[in-house]
């Protein structure tokens, strides 16, 4: 009867199949904020289009912001690898590597963006600004490491040191160019949208704040899904 109580306690909390709360929670607040970027939020002043374009910022900082966190987590987990206490720790490995998967999923993700909104405010999809030419560079970063990971497929150990020295060294550019470039040559770009608080309305504050923590809530989950796949796919080849 013991052993029956723990087992239904635990299976209560830990049920196969159970989204967890916070998880629910990262649902609502994301159907939330693409509700309220179409109906919370009103057309913006001084943008084209009756201002619609600026509804682009719910989702494009949100993963800008997110492409530069995640290379420092990817950076974070290398370093581990290479000098932590359990040096060529393959756990590690993995974490810097889904890091900088996501890293380039949401890199990716800020480029569209950021060209549709040049699109409809600029009048052209892509012009070379300075913050498009230094995030275009970030993601080539990101797609070499994913190359480098790739091709080195059958050689997990080499993968995974030469992969943690390619995200070290890449650091000091990659971060050069998210937050030096732009802010040291001119564009259309604009820069003080977040910074100043009167150059956003009740309304796309409202919408703005859920935005971060969704996505945020989002990166972990699908960081946690692939974490938690890799260690499947690890167990499995235990086995055989």
């Amino acid at each position: 009867m013991a052993q029956t109580g723990t087992a239904n306690n635990t299976g209560s909390a830990t049920a196969p199949g159970r989204l967890a709360p916070w998880k629910i929670a990262c649902g609502a607040i994301m159907v939330y904020v693409i509700y309220g970027s179409f109906f919370v939020a009103g057309g913006a002043e001084g943008f084209r289009v009756g201002g619609d374009g600026a509804r682009a910022i719910f989702f494009h900082v949100p993963a800008a912001i997110l492409s530069s966190v995640l290379y420092f987590a990817g950076m974070w987990y290398a370093a581990v690898f290479l000098f932590g206490k359990k040096q060529n720790d393959m756990e590690a490995d993995a974490k810097s590597g889904i890091c900088m998967e996501l890293g380039a999923l949401f890199c990716l993700l800020a480029t569209i963006t950021g060209s549709i909104f040049a699109g409809i405010q600029w009048g052209v999809f892509w012009n070379w600004d300075p913050r498009e030419t230094s995030i275009i560079v970030m993601l080539l970063l990101y797609a070499a490491y994913l190359i480098l990971r790739g091709a080195m497929a059958g050689k997990p150990a080499a993968r995974a040191r030469l992969s943690a020295v390619y995200a070290l060294i890449a650091l000091v550019p990659a971060q050069y160019l998210i937050w030096a470039v732009p802010r040291l040559l001119e564009g259309n770009h604009p820069t003080n949208t977040l910074r100043d608080p009167a150059m956003t309305s009740l309304g796309y504050k409202l919408v703005l704040y859920p935005s971060f923590l969704a996505f945020a809530m989002l990166t972990v989950w699908l960081f946690q899904l692939r974490f938690r796949a890799y260690r499947l796919a690890a167990s499995r080849e235990e086995t055989l």
